[in-house]
């Protein structure tokens, strides 16, 4: 099976989840006139942390009002993802999140309470490969030796996520029916939790975003043995992919975005938009993001809208298919 964040984003298939909207008023086009929330939903040091703090930095300064950064994280970005939702829609609460909160929980758990409906899409910021880790006392070099020993004591061995419903989550869920081996499963708050779970020894194994691990990786703190994408990383060259290591197709990415709650006027969407475009594409902040294993996505308040829409289709295709959606 190939699963990948890498969609058709055509401009012509536009998907507005908020067509009745306020006009424009002057606060609107003065935009912003105080400070602005920035809800990353992870803790520090997560993947969307590092993105939304490289983003706020410059919109401050962008936009002369300071964008302050807030670590919302837990339960793959669910509450993150509420709090966005909830917030008046006035442009001034915004979230960085990801595929784990805006598609696959909303598949898979009957208890969160809000849909793509719910929200503003701004723009996509960037995808997001996770490579497999392991803690050094794993006795495996390869992906190949991990193998043999998960499947030579299936459920013995764990593997941690930055909880249920995320990304970490479904790529490895995807990766054991392919592998045909069978891993316990233990969630954490966020990415960091995951991190910090493999360097004590808590579990044995997880899918990372890069910017975590990679310098645990190079400083053999934890061992790398697989990316889930197609290509090799510039942050990793040496490590390779799952599809070049057997498991043909594999590719399993996440989709960071910027959202606010529904009904944000369009000229503040528009405005936050192109910010964010032009920022994106600095020669600074677009090698810092390289150099972190962030790869910048396709920008468009259209083409993000879409790719949510699809995302969602995509992972409630997979949850259905392995029967993951948790009882309630």
């Amino acid at each position: 099976m190939s699963i990948t964040t890498v969609g058709r984003l055509s401009a012509a298939a536009v998907i507005t989840f908020s067509l009745l909207v306020a006009p424009a008023s002057a606060d609107d086009t003065n935009y912003p006139t105080r400070p602005v929330r920035l809800l990353a939903a992870s803790a520090a040091g997560g993947n969307p942390d590092v993105l939304a703090r490289l983003l706020a930095n410059r919109l401050s300064e962008v936009f002369g009002n300071p964008f302050i950064v807030e670590d919302v994280p837990g339960v793959g970005g669910v509450i993150a993802a509420k709090q966005t939702a909830a917030a008046s829609p006035d442009g001034y609460t915004l979230s960085v999140n990801d595929t784990g909160a805006m598609a696959i929980n909303i598949a898979m758990n009957p208890a969160v309470d809000y849909h793509l409906q719910d929200f503003s899409p701004i723009t996509a910021l960037a995808t997001l490969p996770t490579v497999l880790v392991i803690k050094p006392a794993v006795p495996a070099n390869t992906l190949a030796e991990f193998v043999a020993l998960a499947k030579s004591k299936p459920g013995a061995m764990s593997f941690g996520s930055a909880g249920s419903g995320s990304i970490h989550q479904m790529t490895m869920v995807i990766f054991e029916q392919q592998a045909g081996i069978q891993l316990l499963h233990v969630p954490y708050r966020g990415g960091t939790g995951l991190v910090n779970a493999l360097l004590t020894g808590e579990v044995d194994a997880g899918w990372s975003g890069i910017p975590n691990v990679v310098s645990l990786i190079k400083t053999d703190k934890l061992r790398a043995l697989c990316l889930s994408v197609l290509q090799r990383d510039e942050s990793l060259p040496e490590v390779p992919t799952c599809d070049e290591l057997g498991y043909k197709g594999f590719d399993v990415a996440t989709m960071l975005g910027l959202q606010s709650s529904a009904g944000v006027p369009p000229v503040i969407v528009a405005r936050l938009q192109s910010a964010v475009a032009k920022i994106l594409r600095e020669p600074e902040l677009a090698e810092r993001m390289k150099t972190l294993g962030i790869h910048m996505a396709e920008n468009g308040t259209a083409s993000y809208a879409k790719f949510m829409q699809d995302d969602l289709e995509r992972y409630t295709e997979v949850v259905n298919e392995f029967h993951l959606q948790i009882k309630q």
